[in-house]
């Protein structure tokens, strides 16, 4: 460990990342010190980490973090996440982030201050490339002096800002290529909470815990999108034909257009959504090119309307997995088996139900006579407390004539999962 250059040993305490362990690691002899001081890149200062960390008081930790930032030189990643912790002084966070933001490449920052602390101010026209922000406000955003010229990545999480802002914000940032958005509080101009977001660069958005009326988002080189726990009236999204994959998971739309230029769509995943499956099948017909599609507690909005496997066979050639959840609707499978085609690429299959009888036997093996190449199978089964020997002797019933009807595919591995 002696011969090792000071270089190397700063890079050994970098990959630590938690400032109490870089600590203690820098005191083993001068040798450490001296890369700690000079050559440390990352430096991460989490509530979590610590557990003393509560037990101190706001100005113990505020002298804690001053003393141990203002001994290196030349960070380029600094996380300061004190979640649950008191107000720091906004003087003193100003102070850490005038010293390291020349050179800071990263900045993952969740700290409540009294008064606010304006990032974008502070970090503004620097070379910072990554930018985590939570629990804070924005506002007044001047996208040609608080301009992020480098930043490729922006996270913004429980934060308040008005939806022109938001705009400013991204179109101050001609680099950035993802955006993930988590529970932001957006001011109202009007009677309507509107935004619309316009970025050629952006290449993935992740968007979860948000009420909008109105969310339209034109970025012409999308490649993801994933929406979670949200309730949008309309959302569009305006592009050109790059997204490959789309994933939503429990949101409530009563407008969703994603385009029909979907050629590049690789993956669909859809969880606890109810869907107007005629146009939703209109808009990913032409993706040819699909290799997973999951539809999970997914309800149709005309309960009259089926999803067959020949559709699925048919528009998807080169699907290789596939995820489906039994729904029975007065005896009416929405996953039909009508057609002959086989899914020939389909290597791995996950299905689901909640109620058991005999239909779902049928369904089963209908998917496997059309997936001959299948070599996974994974089983969901949602288990209602039981009760009575009757359902008792049902379950038994069901789980033998699993076991019965898998002995004819011995080559495709079974697991099972029960909730």
């Amino acid at each position: 460990m002696e011969h090792l250059p000071v270089e190397v040993i700063g890079n050994i305490l970098s990959r630590l990342g938690a400032a109490r362990d870089i600590v203690i690691a820098s005191a083993t002899c001068r040798k450490w010190r001296e890369a700690f001081c000079y050559h440390l890149h990352t430096l991460s200062f989490n509530s979590k980490d610590w557990p003393l960390y509560h037990d101190l008081t706001t100005s113990q930790l505020e002298i804690l973090i001053t003393e141990t930032i203002f001994q290196t030189t030349g960070l380029q990643g600094l996380s300061i996440l004190m979640d649950e912790v008191d107000e720091f002084s906004a003087s003193m966070v100003i102070a850490w982030l005038m010293y390291t933001r020349e050179t800071l490449r990263s900045l993952w920052y969740n700290v409540r201050t009294t008064p606010n602390v304006n990032i974008l101010e502070i970090c503004g026209r620097q070379k910072l490339e990554t930018l985590f922000l939570a629990h804070n406000l924005i506002t007044g955003v001047e996208p040609n002096y608080q301009r992020f010229s480098c930043l490729k990545s922006l996270s913004l999480s429980s934060v308040s800002i008005s939806a022109l802002d938001m705009s400013l914000l991204l179109t101050a940032c001609p680099k950035i290529e993802i955006l993930d958005l988590v529970n932001l509080e957006i001011a109202m101009s009007d009677t309507q909470v509107a935004v619309e977001l316009r970025s050629p660069t952006l290449k993935s958005i992740y968007v979860e815990e948000i009420s909008l009326d109105k969310f339209i988002l034109e970025a012409d080189g999308l490649e993801h999108l994933h929406l979670k726990d949200c309730i949008l009236e309309l959302f569009e999204l305006v592009g050109k034909g790059t997204l490959k994959q789309c994933k939503i998971d429990d949101v409530s739309f009563i407008h969703f257009d994603i385009g029909e230029s979907l050629e590049n769509l690789e993956i669909v995943d859809i969880n606890n959504f109810t869907i107007i499956w005629p146009k939703f099948y209109k808009m990913i017909s032409r993706s040819s090119k699909l290799r997973r599609l999951r539809l999970w507690d997914v309800f149709f909005d005309d309960e009259d309307e089926i999803l067959d496997l020949e559709t699925i066979a048919v528009c998807f050639p080169q699907l290789h997995y596939l995820s489906l959840c039994y729904d029975l609707r007065d005896r009416v499978l929405h996953y039909g088996l009508q057609g002959s085609s086989h899914l020939e690429n389909v290597i791995e299959m996950e299905l689901g139900w909640t109620d058991i009888n005999e239909l779902f036997l049928d369904w089963v093996e209908g998917l496997l006579q059309r997936c001959p190449n299948l070599r996974k199978l994974v089983m969901h089964e949602v288990i209602s407390e039981i009760k009575t020997h009757e359902e008792y002797q049902m379950l038994a019933n069901f789980t033998s004539s699993i076991v019965q009807l898998m002995r004819k595919y011995m080559h495709v591995e079974v697991q099972f999962y029960y909730e």
